[in-house]
């Protein structure tokens, strides 16, 4: 079973947590569900950088990692994910949704009303702990 291995961040701003709503996606239990930003790790790139590029390329932001929140491993019907999560903070840019269709600021306690990708949920339920 193929392998995916991700970045997402969890950006805060303001006591908020940015939210993003994916777009419909070939696979229904992933389309349209809410997740963290982020995406692939290319070959021989450092995570952080994954991290950086892509906030940049699907939101239009430059962000800085604070710190590693939390590696998941999830197990979808058809591909295996490696999710590492980092908390960051934006530095520049205004959040334009370039492969998103909608975005939420949340507080840490308003994150379980949303409809969540399975890998993401472990992230909600550390964040809550926190």
């Amino acid at each position: 079973m193929k392998e995916v291995h991700v970045t997402a961040a969890v950006i805060i701003q303001d006591n908020k947590i940015l939210c993003v709503q994916r777009n419909e996606n070939k696979y229904d239990y992933i389309s349209r569900k809410w997740e963290f930003p982020g995406g692939k790790v290319e070959e021989n790139e450092q995570l952080e950088d994954t991290i950086k590029r892509e906030i940049q390329e699907e939101l239009n932001l430059t962000i800085e990692v604070k710190s590693f929140l939390i590696q998941v491993n999830h197990q979808y019907p058809d591909f295996k994910l490696k999710m590492d999560t980092f908390i960051c903070e934006i530095t520049d840019g205004i959040l334009k949704l370039n492969e998103h269709i909608d975005h939420k600021w949340l507080a840490v306690n308003e994150l379980s009303d949303l409809d969540w990708a399975a890998a993401d949920l472990p992230i909600v339920e550390k964040l809550r702990l926190n």
